[in-house]
């Protein structure tokens, strides 16, 4: 491997840094080459890759202990008919056939099943983010204890500024958790410490993170009903992947794990069943890769 200075344009708010690059071997599109479905979007050049389809079709044919870093944000099963606020106004928690519970057990089922396969591709030190809220985060966790996987944190992402709570009978909810795990017990995960610190005024980083939901800004080109922000998704890229890894999204939604990706120079296979989801995407990874070519002096 070939050690080199680069400068890496930072996520939104953050300092620009110096960091190690080390170049790797592997290449992501070698790694689909028994997929049998096409990609829906790729990119040589960033080494980025779409698939329109379901999890379960396209994770099989990907190498075991292939994948260095995935996340996901899985359904939370809370399509059930509620309300919510949104913009100051009531409105239905349904967000689409693909959230609606399946009963107890189907649920559990399911979760199992993706977390097995994720598993199995990813590297011997790999991790995985699952992010959830009560609905489903209890159900990954101990599927997780199931499999056997390490678990390393539970971060609490505190949303900033949250919607209020149209019944007054419960807490605002303001909070989701967000898992962090290694494959197995044996695994040696990496983390990017000294980065983690550097960004926290030179103090050791909590599990406690206070991030704003996404803005306007991250959803000009369409927005997804459980889009992370860009703040998250970067910050989480840059404490477990080094540049030139392998990132994997499951449910990849409207890209903000390749938008993270892409902008700190990782690799990324997104894999989502609704096509709208794909088509802002795209349109959110093209603005991400004018924005870095720029940022580099590009015209």
């Amino acid at each position: 491997m070939e050690n080199q200075t680069i400068k890496i344009e930072p996520a939104v708010n953050m300092p620009v840094l110096t960091q190690e690059k080390t170049s790797h071997k592997k290449d992501v599109f070698h790694l689909i080459k028994n997929v049998p479905h096409k990609p829906y979007f790729e990119d040589r050049k960033r080494n980025i890759i779409l698939f329109n389809a379901n999890c379960f079709d396209i994770m099989p044919s990907i190498s075991e202990n292939s994948i260095d870093m995935i996340f996901a944000d899985p359904p939370y099963f809370l399509s059930n008919g509620g309300f919510t606020c949104h913009a100051g106004k009531k409105v239905s928690v349904n967000k689409g056939k693909w959230d609606v519970s399946r009963g107890r057990e189907e649920n559990y089922l399911f979760t199992l099943r993706w977390l097995r396969e994720c598993q199995r591709i990813l590297t011997a030190n790999g991790t995985i983010w699952v992010s959830g809220t009560s609905h489903i985060i209890y159900a990954v966790g101990y599927a997780m204890q199931d499999l056997g996987y390490k678990i390393l944190n539970d971060i609490a992402w505190f949303k900033v500024n949250p919607p209020p709570n149209l019944s007054c009978r419960y807490f605002t909810h303001s909070t989701e958790t967000i898992l962090w795990a290694a494959k197995n017990r044996d695994s040696r995960h990496y983390f990017n410490y000294d980065l983690m610190k550097e960004l926290n005024n030179n103090k050791q980083m909590l599990s406690l993170w206070a991030i704003k939901a996404p803005g306007p800004l991250e959803k000009i080109y369409g927005k997804h009903p459980t889009q992370k922000p860009l703040e998250l998704l970067n910050r989480i890229v840059l404490a477990s992947t080094r540049p030139g890894d392998i990132v994997l999204d499951p449910f990849s939604g409207s890209s903000t794990t390749g938008v993270a990706a892409s902008r700190e120079g990782r690799q990324f296979i997104g894999i989502e069943s609704e096509e709208d989801y794909l088509k802002t995407s795209m349109k959110r990874l093209k603005d991400a890769f004018r924005n870095k070519e720029k940022s580099n002096g590009n015209p």
